[in-house]
């Protein structure tokens, strides 16, 4: 590693840590402000449901692809070199974004302003692994992880309160009071550091696996609306599974590679993969599914509904610095494992309230969720970058940040298809459109599609499949709950046998 010889003062350091964190406050704003606005977005800018659909999803796949090369980058050209071209290339985007002419100009911005998340994210994460170690390290990645809860919590109210009283552009105004100071903050004591090992970007693995996860995403989020047997579906997915063969080749034969597939011999690094991925199941699709139901289904309003969210998502403004602080007692593996059984109680909790029932009563079951999934959420990105040496923090957080976001969005489309598929099992025969109508809260859609089914039974069955479903995501999580104990709850020797060998295969 290099970086500056004279160490830097504690405050530089927590200078350094805030200008990370507004940036990461910054990004789940462009996930969740533009979903709450996307009715008014469409109104102004016109566009078809697929081109609507990509307002989110463009931002979620360049992110999620961009993620590994950008750490890559960081670790190569400089962590604070490579998070202020993506901070200042986020603000820049967001400002085009509000001047946006139409559709078509707005979803190529989002697919740039993910890139630009991607570099941002990987280059400052990095950048906060070289500045702490230890606890102190762990601490700082549970406060950047309650930065990002904090803006994940909070965007869709503040959006929506932006929007009433300025309109829709207004929400990337906001995005930038966060950006800016940012972007200036880390200018002035944020420490240049980068890998004296690293040679380069590695181009071939770099643009195939891009290309692959692009592919794969696509097709997996084009299947719910044209059906696993469609002929563009299956040809998506089999150019991914080549294209990441493709990949594969590479980095067994480059000299330094992006991806060292000998980490995955290690049950440390594979357990933190599967960690980054639980968040998606456990948490982050109910931000989509709940809402839907409680408007859609249950016929709440959209501030009624926001309102009944925060119970799930308010342990993300605390717990995750709580969770840093009882590292000091408990392995951050034993912290996760636990917090993500007290998520699939939460799971299954739910589970037993249908359709229709006094939302006071749901709100228990949220709040356990949330809090569930709040203790490991500030500790999985140290994890990340604690299972592979310390010069190849760029590349172990770029991996795990993209199975962290690659797997929300793949999530996202899996468990809408899923619940589509257990609602229709409770409709007569032949009723895959209506499931859907019912999946994307479409009531009135539904009830237009088979005039002859009573709406009650309509309602039964989402309630049954949402039942099921909820089911299934609770299994889930507890296997990954037994995956981390065992897998990340080895002991501090064990972890340090397994780092040499590390060491070794990633640095030459």
């Amino acid at each position: 590693m290099t970086a500056s010889a004279i160490p830097p003062t504690a405050g530089e350091k927590a200078a350094g840590l805030l200008a990370v964190c507004l940036a990461a406050a910054a990004m789940p704003l462009t996930f969740t402000g533009p979903a709450v606005a996307l009715t008014e977005i469409g109104r102004t800018l016109g566009g078809s449901p697929i081109a609507l659909n990509w307002v989110t999803n463009a931002f979620m796949l360049t992110f999620g692809s961009a993620l590994m090369a950008a750490g890559a980058l960081a670790d190569h050209h400089g962590r604070k070199r490579v998070f202020l071209i993506g901070t200042g290339a986020f603000a820049l985007v967001s400002l085009g974004l509000v001047f946006a002419p139409n559709i078509l100009w707005f979803d190529l911005l989002r697919a740039g302003q993910g890139l630009a998340a991607a570099a941002a994210f990987a280059g400052g994460m990095a950048a906060l692994a070289q500045e702490f170690d230890g606890h102190a390290r762990t601490r700082a990645f549970s406060i950047v992880g309650t930065s990002f809860g904090v803006g994940l919590s909070l965007g869709p109210i503040a959006s929506a309160v932006m929007i009433d009283a300025f309109g829709w552009r207004s929400i990337f105004w906001l995005v930038l009071a966060l950006v800016l100071p940012s972007f200036l903050l880390a200018t002035r004591v944020l420490r240049e550091s980068r890998d004296p090992a690293a040679k380069g970007l590695d181009w071939a693995g770099a643009i195939s696996f891009t290309a692959a996860l692009s592919l794969f995403t696509y097709g997996v989020l084009l299947a719910p609306q044209r059906g696993w047997g469609d002929v563009r579906v299956i040809a998506l997915l089999i150019g991914a599974v080549v294209l990441f063969a493709v990949f594969g080749l590479v980095e067994k034969r480059v000299a330094r590679p992006m991806l060292d597939l000998t980490l995955f011999r290690y049950p440390r690094f594979v357990g933190v993969q599967l960690l980054a991925a639980a968040p998606a199941y456990a948490f982050v699709v109910l931000l989509i599914l709940l809402p839907i139901r409680f408007t859609g289904i249950e016929g709440m309003s959209v501030i009624a509904a926001g309102q009944l969210m925060i119970a799930l998502s308010a342990p993300l403004l605390v717990l995750p610095i709580l969770a840093g602080l009882l590292t000091r007692f408990l392995s951050p593996a034993i912290i996760c494992g636990i917090g993500l059984l007290i998520s699939a109680a939460g799971l299954f909790w739910l589970s037993g309230f249908p359709v229709g029932t006094a939302h006071g009563l749901i709100i228990a079951p949220m709040i356990m969720i949330g809090t569930g999934i709040s203790l490991p959420w500030g500790l999985m990105d140290g994890l990340a970058v604690s299972v592979v040496p310390k010069e190849r923090a760029g590349m172990a957080t770029g991996i795990f940040s993209t199975t962290r976001v690659a797997g929300e969005g793949v999530a996202l489309a899996l468990v809408s298809a899923i619940l589509s598929a257990l609602t229709a099992a409770h409709l007569p025969a032949g009723s895959a459109k209506t499931a859907q109508r019912l999946a994307t809260g479409d009531l009135a859609g539904a009830k237009t599609s088979l005039p002859g089914v009573p709406p009650a039974l309509l309602v039964q069955s989402y309630s049954a499949g949402f039942e099921t479903l909820l089911l299934l995501l609770t299994g889930i999580t507890v296997l990954t709950a037994i995956v981390v104990f065992l897998f990340l709850g080895r002991g501090a020797q064990a972890a340090k046998a397994a780092l040499p060998e590390c060491s070794v295969s990633v640095g030459d």
